[in-house]
């Protein structure tokens, strides 16, 4: 495969109601298929936050928007604009960060940002958290690449971080 310049191809999900924000890296190329978040079957994220929130996981876009909806959840990622080969992060370049500050002004979020992984992670703290002031919590990737964590371990991790405060 080849390194390919590309933007986001979609926009964040997010409603006024949206009450916390999951922030990836950079949507999968079947994620830019299917232009909407985690697109890929083996991503685990669909299967551990409806397990977090005791529902089935959705299937069809229409599911997974109606879901977010319920659930009040804004996704989006971490980088608008980037250089990268396939869907690897380890690839990943040249990046222009999204701009999370107007999901935030338009939802209720306030601080409740979380990352979907350590690359996410990163990348929110160098490049978006001085401008914003808002610190994420990293919650453990649900790519299949982090092949270490089972659905179990990564849903009880998840809930732990997540469910708190809601």
């Amino acid at each position: 495969m080849e390194r390919q310049y590309l933007t986001h191809g979609f926009p964040p999900f997010y409603d006024a109601d949206s009450e916390i924000l999951i922030l990836g890296s950079f949507p999968s190329v079947k994620s830019r298929e299917a232009q909407f978040f985690y697109g890929h079957p083996q991503n685990r994220f669909w299967r551990v936050i409806a397990a977090v929130y005791g529902e089935r996981a959705p299937e069809s876009v229409e599911e997974k928007r109606a879901f977010l909806t319920r659930s009040r959840i804004a996704l989006y990622d971490v980088i608008e604009e980037c250089s990268i080969i396939g869907s690897a992060d380890s690839t990943i370049a040249d990046v222009v960060p999204a701009d999370i500050g107007a999901i935030l002004s338009a939802t209720r979020v306030g601080e409740r940002v979380f990352t979907n992984g350590g690359k996410a992670y990163d990348l929110y703290m160098k490049l978006i958290f001085p401008t914003l002031g808002v610190a994420a919590a990293k919650l453990p990737s649900t790519s299949p690449a982090n092949a270490a964590w089972s659905l179990e371990k990564l849903t009880a991790a998840w809930e732990e971080i997540i469910k708190p405060a809601g």
